[in-house]
């Protein structure tokens, strides 16, 4: 069967990311009582903060990206298999989050936007030397008792408000208010929960 190219995409992504895990610093991080990570968590490089509290189920892929990177999340959150957060700066997710399967929460563009600082990025960053100086970086927060859809996409400097729902398949690129399920690409407003 052949893959469909966001698929196509999202596979050779999580394979490369993998095969960064050979490479990255023993982790340390922190979880509260009765958290299972059945998923991956770790860091490209020492120093970045990773705490995961009470009762959650952590099935997707947890990574951080340099020394000042921060992952906080709350109780009782859920992380769905082939879900990727990524963080070069900080992302905090609230209590009772419900992250679905296959998303995608970065808080950085991952690479310059000027072509010159690209060209040598894969072999800096395979060899743990990659600048982050020239890169956008902007913190994510969900809120708590949020929903992230199936396949959606969140990405930097987005605020996900209390009880929000993202729909599935959403890239999500502007604040989400409070109550609201929001859906699509980019992401609108579909209706007000109260």
């Amino acid at each position: 069967m052949l893959l469909g190219a966001e698929e196509l995409i999202t596979t050779m992504m999580m394979k490369n990311l993998f095969s960064l895990k050979k490479s990255a610093k023993p982790v340390d991080y922190s979880t509260g009582e009765g958290t299972v990570v059945s998923g991956v968590v770790y860091k490209s490089v020492n120093g970045a903060e990773i705490k995961i509290g009470k009762n959650c189920l952590i099935e997707g892929t947890i990574t951080t990206y340099t020394a000042s990177s921060k992952i906080n999340i709350g109780n009782n959150v859920f992380v769905g298999k082939g879900t990727l957060i990524g963080s070069a700066e900080n992302i905090s997710i609230g209590d009772n989050v419900l992250i679905s399967f296959d998303c995608l929460i970065q808080d950085s563009d991952t690479h310059s936007l000027d072509a010159k600082d690209r060209e040598n990025d894969l072999v800096s960053w395979r060899k743990g030397e990659k600048d982050w100086s020239k890169i956008i970086m902007k913190s994510i927060t969900i809120e708590s008792n949020a929903w992230i859809g199936a396949k959606s996409i969140i990405l930097k400097g987005v605020r996900i408000g209390k009880n929000a729902i993202v729909g599935a398949g959403s890239v999500v690129t502007k604040n989400v208010e409070d109550d609201t399920v929001v859906g699509g690409n980019p992401a609108t407003l579909i209706k007000r929960l109260k």
